[in-house]
This record gives structure tokens, sequence and C-alpha cells, in this order.
């Protein structure tokens, strides 16, 4: 992102200008001075494999700061900015950490990120050396919350609460159908994130009456499925489960489509490609896809206007944008009952946040070993170009289509 260029400014026109701002924010100058900014570090992935992705991330966190800004800053420490210090790990875990000790350097307050778990992993730990805050805002690996840090806060669920949200709805609409699905194969990407959903939906799978016939590993990028579609369609399950990033889930539901190959559902837990945009440009491809994913609550009044003003603003809606958006909150929210940037204030005040996530369709925040325990999944399926929550019951917007109807 360019940075704007600075015009010099005399002493005299910086405190009329400071004066003027200090009415308008309403909180008073000491000494002329303006309070220091909490420099913030986000560090997502906006160049790389999955660029759109981190580059969606960024945005909704940019439009968090900015919204805090606006409204006059962080109150509790005299309405002092946030500072962002933006942060490009390419994808790559090393990246991520060399991003981690820049940003140290520049003495943020705290850090924000990374889309992919294994470079969150990294770079929380990293972080850990300085004791400063890690607030995740995409990263399903439990392994990020399991270590026993105490600087790494991540207010969405992992892929352990993900997937038992999803093989539990999978099993309610399986049941109501008569259980006609008996068998599927899991199709994952080949990194941390991946392996781990995929084992955990092998292991739950039967407790739903279904057996994982086959789990089948790629590696990032993938440029072809064609090979993977011929071992589906030998394999011949009822149900094909995903757990891959954009481009690659993308490519493999277009290649099944594609070669025709007949399923009772699709169904992902935490399918990165499983969007708006998705839908909207191959809604005959993502037509009754189901996914267990971050979401929205469709019923939340301050989700829809920002939706609207994403839109507006020419990007897609994808939960990147509205978990980055957020966490920036979140941490908002802690600088104001710590009333401080110091980092053990700050992170005492995220450990016993009550922050209310609004935008979210979680419970009140509650951190245990740093794992919001009020967050819930919800579960999807596309809809004519559209999505919409087909659980839990008090999100839904439509009920589920299963099997879906078998392709011409």
């Amino acid at each position: 992102m360019a940075k704007k260029q600075k015009m010099p400014v005399s002493r005299r026109g910086f405190m009329a200008g400071s004066t003027a701002l200090a009415g308008t924010m309403g909180f008073p100058l000491i000494g002329g001075a303006q309070p220091a900014g909490v420099k913030v570090g986000i560090i997502h992935p906006v160049t790389g494999f999955v660029a759109f992705a981190g580059s969606q991330g960024r945005f909704g966190a940019t439009m968090a700061v900015e919204d805090i800004n606006k409204a006059g800053g962080i109150k509790a420490m005299g309405g002092a900015k946030l500072d962002p210090l933006f942060g490009d790990s390419q994808s790559k875990v090393e990246v991520g950490v060399a991003e981690v000790e820049k940003m140290n350097e520049a003495g943020v307050a705290a850090y924000i990120g990374c889309y992919q778990s294994p470079v969150g992993i990294a770079a929380s730990q990293a972080a850990a050396k300085y004791n400063t805050p890690f607030l995740i805002d995409v990263g399903a690996s439990d392994l990020i919350v399991s270590r026993g840090l105490k600087n790494v806060f991540r207010i969405k669920p992992g892929f352990g609460v993900c997937v038992d949200q999803g093989i539990e709805a999978l099993g309610a609409m399986n049941k109501a159908a008569g259980g006609v699905a008996k068998t599927a194969v899991i199709v994952h990407e080949s990194g941390e994130f991946g392996t781990g959903t995929a084992k955990l939906l092998a292991g739950k799978l039967p407790g739903i009456g279904i057996a994982a016939k086959e789990l089948i590993g790629h590696d990032n990028p993938t440029r072809n499925f064609d090979n993977i579609a011929l071992r589906i369609r030998s394999s011949a399950p009822d149900i094909v489960m995903m757990s891959n990033y954009q481009n690659e889930y993308v490519l493999l539901a277009r290649t099944l489509h594609q070669q025709k190959v007949n399923l009772a559902g699709m169904f992902s837990v935490l399918g990165g490609g499983f969007n708006y945009k998705f839908a909207k440009e191959q809604p005959e491809v993502s037509q009754y896809m189901m996914d267990t994913n971050h979401w929205y609550n469709p019923k939340s009044e301050k989700a829809q206007a920002l939706k609207k003003r994403v839109e507006a603003a020419g990007k897609e809606f994808t939960f990147e944008v509205y978990l980055a958006y957020t966490v920036v909150g979140l941490l908002a929210d802690a600088l104001e009952h710590a009333g401080s940037a110091d980092k053990e204030k700050l992170t005492a005040a995220l450990a016993s946040s009550t922050f209310k996530a609004e935008l979210m369709p979680y419970g009140p925040t509650k951190f245990v070993n740093g794992q919001n325990e009020g967050a819930k999944a919800a579960v999807l399926q596309a809809d004519k170009g559209d999505i919409k929550v087909i659980a839990p019951a008090e999100f839904a917007e439509m009920k589920p289509v299963f099997p879906k109807p078998k392709l011409g």
C-alpha cells in the first residue's frame, strides 16, 4: 500500500491543527502534543498462491483501523490512533517470521495475522519471545492455541470445533434423507490445516454412519485435478469432502463437475474457496455444495451494512474481510480496557476480554488458553449464485437440499 507523502508543516500550523483536532475528538491536549499512536503489525500473504485471501484480510483490517481512528481512536489513551504496519508473508513461514522480527524492531504493541496456519504458528511463536500479543484472524489449526503460549488469542473456532459442527449437521441431513450417504472420499491440501482437518473428519464420520474410503492429499499449488477426479470416480463415494485453499478448492469442484462425477453431496469443512466469488462466477459448479466455515451473522444489521460497504468498494465479502475487521475491533477493545499499549497489560486485557463480536454468529467472547470458547462456525449451502446459512437453526436462511440432484 503506497504511503501518503507528508508535506512540511510549520510549528504554528501544527499547533493550530492539533488544537482543532483535539476539539473534534473530544480529548485534551497535554503540552500541545498528540498522544502517540499504537503500532500494530498486520501480516498477510498478499503475494503467493493465496494472495487473494491475504489481500482480503488486509482490506478488512485496513477498514477497521480507519473506522476506529475516525471514531476518535483509543479514548482510554487520550484518542491514540492505531498505526498499522503492513507485512507480506508471501505464503512462506520464514518470511512471516522475518516480518515479526522487523516489526518488533519498529516497536509494535501487537500483531494480527496470518491467514495460513503454518505461518501463524511460527509467527506467533516468534512474537512470544518478546511477550507481544498475537491475534489470529484466520488460521484453523488447533496447534495455534495448544502450545501454552500466553500471547496468542484466536477469536474464531479452530478446525476441531468446525469439524464437530459440520459432522453433526451432515449426520442430521443424512438421517433426514434416509441415510443415502454411506461412504466418503476426503480431499485435502497437504499442509497442517488440510491434513489435520482430514484426519479429524475421517475419525468422526463413522459416528454418523459414513465410512471414509480414502484420504487424498495434494500439494499447494496444484494446477490439475484430473487424476484425483479419476480416483474419486473409481472409488464411487456418496460424498466428497474437501479441505483446501481458494484455487485448489475451486479447481477440484470444477473438475468434478466437468467430468460429471455424480455425488449425493459435496461437503467441505473450512473450504477456502467457498465464498461469494465462487458462487457468483460459477453458479452451476457451486450449486448445492455445502461448507462448514467462518461466516457472518446474516441477521446482524452491522454485518449487512459492512457487506454493502465492501461490495460498494468492488470487493468480495469473504470471511477473511470480516474476521480481520473483527479482530482489529477486539484489539481496540482490549486497548480501551488496558488503557495502555503496555504488552503485559494488553495481554491481561485480552485474556479477560468479553468483547462482543457483533458481526459474527458468536456467543460472548471467553478466552480459554487463547481460544475463544464463544466462537461458532456456520453450515452453508450455495444456492443460485448466492450462499445461504442452513445451520445453526437460529441463523438459518433456508433448509438444506440433500441429496443434490444428479448431473445430466
